[in-house]
């Protein structure tokens, strides 16, 4: 069951590392191109010996830099495309991660041989029956991991999901159903192999602001949580989060920057706690985390985002859900997790994340965002251009805290274009501004918009500001970020029109 009722606040494949290893033993002579003399050899090996020993380190460091980006494979939705075209749609994709939101058999089957790595779940709903009954662990992983294991390549299991928030009052069989399903991996001797976690939504905590004050509730840290990070660190597994940097944006709108939600580019936050500097609120969600595992002494635990994303479409009080937003946030969330730079308050670890969702489901109930998180639509076209690897990333240079937040597209629609028009809720002191730099500086094409002209009526701001922002929008090939406006524009999928006049698309300007 994904992301439950309350609102929740690079591997480089074998190939290329084997190329990668040539390079660097062709560099210290491992293998010479020239005959040399037996002494020249045995200087030469000694030289290599010690020489290697050093690469070798840079080597697997270099391999084990950058996070990893993963997705979420959720199927609340009647017209999904069947589990082999999406293991090949993943596979095109090069996403080598994916996190399902149970066991389905299909699926299962069809992720075997594929080289993808799984996360599978364990419904909130048997939580109780596991928690109860070891018999239950041991048939449930047997029937839905042990035998779909090793072909299929199971890495995780998810028990129960944002349990904390769930209405079944689920939380004290939590530790105990884990617990569990780690004794049963035992006994088909998967442990090793298969860690077990459980996703955490950041309503886990007590505080996050600023994130050097993270800690979790109260209520919950003596009989949950630190029998929860105890597991973890008996069997080496890891804490699941659920970050969502829209809520908070959506919320806070106005005091929250929009560039600082989206990685773009911005002054940034300094923690009066730490004296830390964030510059992207996802960073600060996720160091609140750490800081609350610190305060309870387990700073050696790793912490895995099983969940991230922004919505392509939103009702009218979802502030900032669009399709340009939601490339931003997650292209630059893929270029910043690739770039191998940590948190302000832990530089070295690595991030591996997962994005919601592969996706948009039509029949997940709540607001329209919550069926616009997808990457994809349902007939595979994406809904926005990202890269989604860390080739991809390389190819297109840019690091997330470098690249121009302009920069990428947003794909279109089934009509196959997209619009920028005003944001009506932004008032007409704010779309006027927009509107001037528009036509002025920004060079906009506005004739049309002029008295006498086809696009004069009707006279508001509103039209006239939506003729320019589109005009700039489309000169600027429908870029990430270039119908912002400082929150006076949004993108559109539907071809608007203000009286008589219709917007123009880039190929007729």
């Amino acid at each position: 069951m994904e992301r439950e009722s309350v609102r929740k606040s690079s591997s480089l494949v074998l190939g290329r590392k084997q190329s990668l290893l040539s390079f660097f033993l062709k560099q210290i002579g491992c293998s010479p191109l020239f005959p040399v003399s037996a002494l020249q050899q045995l200087q030469q090996q000694r030289m290599a010996n010690s020489t290697l020993s050093t690469l070798l380190f840079f080597f697997f460091l270099f391999l084990s830099a950058a996070g990893s980006i993963g997705v979420n494979y959720g199927r609340v939705a009647n017209d999904l495309p069947t589990a082999v075209k999406v293991v090949e749609l993943l596979k095109s994709q090069g996403i080598d991660r994916v996190k399902l939101y149970d066991t389905d058999p299909s699926v299962l089957h069809a992720l075997a041989d594929s080289g993808i790595k799984v996360v599978v779940a364990l419904p909130n709903e048997l939580l109780n029956a596991v928690a109860r009954r070891p018999s239950q662990a041991y048939y449930w992983v047997q029937k839905n991991v042990a035998a779909y294991h090793p072909a299929t390549q199971i890495q995780a299991i998810a028990v129960g999901n944002e349990v904390f928030v769930s209405p079944l009052n689920i939380t004290p069989y939590l530790v105990p159903a884990m617990a569990n399903v780690h004794a049963a991996l035992v006994k088909y001797k998967l442990d090793d192999a298969i860690k077990v976690s459980s996703p955490l939504a950041l309503t886990a905590l007590q505080s996050s602001y600023p994130s050097s004050a993270g800690a979790f509730r109260s209520d919950l840290v003596e009989p949950v949580i630190k029998p929860m990070l105890n597991f973890f660190r008996r069997t080496g597994s890891y804490l699941m989060v659920n970050a969502y940097p829209f809520f908070a944006y959506e919320g806070n709108s106005d005091v929250i920057s929009l560039d600082y939600a989206l990685f773009r580019p911005n002054a940034g936050v300094v923690d009066a706690g730490s004296g830390l500097r964030y510059t992207s609120l996802f960073d600060a969600q996720v160091d609140a985390v750490f800081a609350a595992m610190s305060a309870l002494k387990y700073d050696d635990l790793k912490l895995v985002v099983t969940e991230t994303g922004w919505p392509s479409k939103g009702d009218e009080k979802e502030t900032g859900a669009s399709a340009a937003n939601a490339a931003a946030y997650n292209g630059n969330l893929v270029r910043r997790v690739m770039s191998g730079q940590g948190t302000p308050l832990r530089p070295k670890a690595e991030l591996d994340v997962y994005l919601f969702a592969l996706f948009n489901e039509n029949k997940k109930p709540g607001p329209t965002s919550e069926r616009n998180y997808g990457l994809f639509y349902p007939s595979e076209e994406k809904v926005y251009n990202i890269p989604l690897t860390a080739e991809a990333v390389k190819k297109e240079g840019g690091k997330p805290e470098e690249r121009d937040a302009g920069a990428g597209t947003v794909s279109t629609s089934s009509s196959g274009q997209t619009w920028c028009v005003a944001n009506g809720k932004a008032g007409e002191e704010k779309l006027q501004a927009a509107l001037d730099y528009a036509c002025g500086e920004g060079g906009a094409d506005c004739r049309q918009i002029q008295p006498g002209a086809n696009c004069y009526d009707p006279n508001t701001v509103e039209a006239h500001a939506s003729y320019a922002f589109n005009s700039y929008y489309q000169k600027k090939g429908r870029g990430i970020g270039t119908c912002d406006f400082q929150g006076a524009g949004t993108v559109v999928t539907q071809l608007p029109k203000f009286g008589k006049c219709t917007l123009p698309t880039g190929d007729s300007d």
